[in-house]
C-alpha cells in the first residue's frame, strides 16, 4: 500500500506542483486549500505525512500544527511546513510548535520530495525500532517501542525530533554531542545554528526539573548528565 500524504496549500499552482511531483514518486496525495477542511480530513484519517503552508484560509498552518500535536492520533505524524516566510524567526517558530521540517518558497520540487522521503524514513525507523531497549536514567524512562518518554512517572508529549534528540543524548550519558552530530542523527530540519537550540530549549521545558540535566557545553554542544555522574 502506498504511503499517504496530505497537502494543505491554498495557491492552486503550487498545490498542483506538489501533488504532481509526489504522485510521480508513488505517493497517494490528497490536497486541501482550506485549513479547517484539511485539519478535519487529517483527524478523520491520519496520513503518513503532512505538507503544510502557514498562510491558508480557514485556519492558519500554525494552529493546524498545534492541533495535530495535541491529538494522540496525529502527534507522531511528520509535518513539513512549506512557507514563503523565510526569516530565521519564522523557521524557529515553526519548529517550536512541533514541525519536523521547514522548506521555504520558492522551492525545488526535487528537494521537497527528498525531504518528504527523509521524514518518512525517520518515522518508519522509530516505528520499527523493536530492537531498541528501554532507556532508564534515574527518574527518566525512554521507551522506543511505544515512542514514549516518562519523567518522574509522567508521560511527556514530545515531537519526533525532540524524542530522537533526547534518546541520542541519553544513550551515552555524560558524553558531549555537537550540534552537527545531533542534526545528523535526528535530522532536525534545516541546518540552522539555532535549530538544535530550539529543540533543546523545548525539551528542557517539558522535562521540568530534569531539564537541568541537559547541559550546554560552550562552543561544543550538549550532554545529558545522569544523577550518578
Amino acid at each position: 500500500m502506498n504511503q499517504t500524504i496530505t497537502v494543505i496549500e491554498d495557491e492552486p499552482d503550487i498545490s498542483d506542483l506538489i501533488v504532481l511531483n509526489l504522485q510521480r514518486e508513488g505517493f497517494e496525495v490528497t490536497a486541501h486549500t482550506d485549513g479547517r477542511e484539511g485539519l478535519t480530513a487529517i483527524l478523520a484519517e491520519p496520513p503518513n505525512l503532512v505538507v503544510l503552508d502557514l498562510m491558508v484560509p480557514g485556519l492558519s498552518g500554525l494552529e493546524i500544527c498545534k492541533e495535530l500535536r495535541r491529538q494522540d492520533e496525529t502527534r507522531r505524524v511528520p509535518v513539513l511546513i512549506l512557507s514563503a516566510r523565510a526569516e530565521e524567526a519564522d523557521i524557529v517558530c515553526g519548529l517550536e510548535i512541533g514541525a519536523d521540517d521547514y522548506v521555504t518558497k520558492p522551492f525545488s520540487p526535487r528537494v521537497l520530495t527528498a525531504r518528504v522521503r527523509n521524514l518518512l524514513r525517520r518515522a518508519a525507523a522509530l516505528k520499527e525500532g523493536s530492537t531498541d531497549s528501554m532507556l532508564r536514567l534515574d527518574q527518566l524512562e525512554i521507551d522506543p517501542l511505544r515512542f514514549e518518554v516518562r519523567a518522574k512517572g509522567e508521560v511527556l508529549e514530545l515531537t519526533r525530533t525532540e524524542f530522537r534528540t533526547l534518546q541520542f543524548l541519553c544513550a551515552k550519558p555524560g558524553r558531549v554531542r555537537s550540534r552537527t552530530e545531533i542534526l545528523e542523527e535526528v535530522d532536525a530540519g534545516p541546518s540552522l545554528d539555532r535549530t538544535v537550540d530550539v529543540h533543546i530549549a523545548s525539551l528542557r521545558r517539558k522535562l521540568g526539573d530534569l531539564g537541568e540535566r541537559i547541559e550546554t557545553v560552550r562552543g561544543v554542544g550538549y550532554r545529558y548528565r545522569d544523577r550518578g555522574e
